[in-house]
C-alpha cells in the first residue's frame, strides 16, 4: 500500500500545492482541517479515494490523534495572519504546532514538516513572530528530525496578498500601504511545496530552511509593479506606523465588539510586524541546498492577476487594436 501523509491545513493557500503534489507523487493525502465539506475540491488532486478531507481541529488532542492514525509523515500547514475567537496565536500556532508534534511522535511519526515564516523570533514584538518561533522550539524539542520551512511572503493565484491590494485599486485612485520601505523576498507558492514534498520523502536534510525568490523589493516596489501588471496608475500612500498603530487599534476594537462581523483591515500585531524586513538570512539554508530555482515574481503574476485590468481578459486585444490603429 502506498504511503500516507496528514496533512493539517491541507486545503489552505500553501497545504493545497502539497498536497497536489504529494498525490502526484502517488502518496495517499489525509487532508484535516475544520470545514471538510469545504474542501472537497481537494479530492480531484488524485485518483478516486487517493486524497481525503477529514475534520480536524488542532485545538484538540482527540481530533489530531486522529487525524494522525496510520500516517507515515506529517505537515503541518496552520497559521493565522490574526486572531479570530478562540483561534488565538497561542492556540494555533504555538500550542497547536505543539500538540501535533507530540502527538506524531507518541505514534511512532518520525517525519514532520513545519510550515513556519521568516521572522520567527522568540523576542519578536509581535505575537505572530513569537508564537511561530515557539511552535518551532517545540517541533525541534519533540521531533529532531523535523524540517522547518519559514517562507517568505507567499505569492500565487489564491494569495492574499496581491490580490487583496489588486482589488483595492478598484476603488479609487490611491493606495495605502504600511510600512512601504519594508523589504520582502516574495516565494512563488508552488515552490514552497516542492520543498515541503522533498522533505515528506526524505530529500532534504533536518533543520530550518529559509525560502525567498530570487528577488528583495521594497512593499513600494512591489505594488509599482503590481501595478503595471493590472494596467493602472495609482498613487501609493506611505502610512506612518504611528498612524498605523492607531488604525490598527481602531480596527482591533471594532473586530472584537462585532464578534468578528466587522473584519480587521489591518492589525497592530500586524502593523508590528511590518517593521522588520522579510528576507531571507545570512548563513541558513536555503532552495539552493534543496536544488531547487525559484520562480520569478514576472513570471506569474500576470497569469492571474490579469483579472484587475480595466478590461480585463480583453486588456490584451485591445493594446494590440492600438498598435494597428497607429
Amino acid at each position: 500500500m502506498s504511503k500516507l501523509v496528514t496533512i493539517y491545513g491541507g486545503s489552505g493557500f500553501v497545504g493545497r500545492y502539497i498536497a497536489r503534489r504529494m498525490a502526484k507523487q502517488g502518496w495517499r493525502v489525509r487532508v484535516a482541517v475544520r470545514r471538510p465539506n469545504e474542501a472537497i475540491f481537494v479530492k480531484p488532486y488524485g485518483v478516486v479515494g487517493q486524497v481525503e478531507p477529514i475534520l480536524c481541529n488542532i485545538r484538540d488532542n482527540t481530533s489530531v490523534r486522529t487525524a494522525l492514525q496510520g500516517s507515515d509523515a506529517v505537515v503541518n500547514c496552520v497559521g493565522i495572519l490574526a486572531k479570530n475567537g478562540k483561534n488565538t496565536f497561542d492556540a494555533v500556532q504555538a500550542e497547536g504546532a505543539g500538540r501535533i508534534v507530540r502527538l506524531a511522535a507518541e505514534a511512532g511519526i518520525t517525519n514532520m514538516v513545519q510550515i513556519s515564516a521568516i521572522g520567527a523570533d522568540a523576542e519578536g514584538e509581535s505575537d505572530y513572530q513569537r508564537t511561530k518561533a515557539e511552535g518551532e522550539a517545540l517541533v525541534i524539542k519533540n521531533m529532531p528530525s523535523a524540517v522547518i520551512l519559514r517562507p517568505s511572503i507567499v505569492f500565487g493565484p489564491e494569495d492574499q496578498f496581491f490580490n487583496r491590494f489588486a482589488g483595492m485599486t478598484r476603488y479609487g485612485p490611491i493606495l495605502p500601504v504600511v510600512g512601504a520601505d519594508t523589504k520582502f523576498q516574495p516565494v512563488y507558492v508552488d515552490d514552497v511545496a516542492r520543498a515541503a514534498c522533498m522533505a515528506v520523502m526524505g530529500k532534504a536534510e533536518p533543520g530550518i530552511y529559509e525560502l525567498g525568490g530570487p528577488d528583495v523589493n521594497t512593499f513600494r516596489e512591489l505594488m509599482e509593479h503590481m501595478l503595471k501588471v493590472i494596467r493602472r496608475r495609482r498613487l501609493i500612500l506611505n502610512i506612518p506606523f504611528f498612524a498605523a498603530s492607531i488604525m490598527g487599534g481602531l480596527s482591533d476594537f471594532a473586530n472584537s465588539i462585532s464578534g468578528g462581523l466587522i473584519p480587521a483591515m489591518v492589525t497592530r500585531d500586524q502593523v508590528k510586524n511590518l517593521r522588520n524586513d522579510n528576507v531571507v538570512s545570512d548563513g541558513t539554508k536555503t532552495f539552493a541546498d534543496l536544488g531547487i530555482k525559484p520562480v520569478a515574481l514576472e513570471a506569474v503574476l500576470p497569469d492571474y492577476l490579469w483579472r484587475f485590468r480595466p478590461s480585463g481578459q480583453y486588456a490584451g486585444i485591445k493594446e494590440s487594436a492600438k498598435n494597428l490603429r497607429a
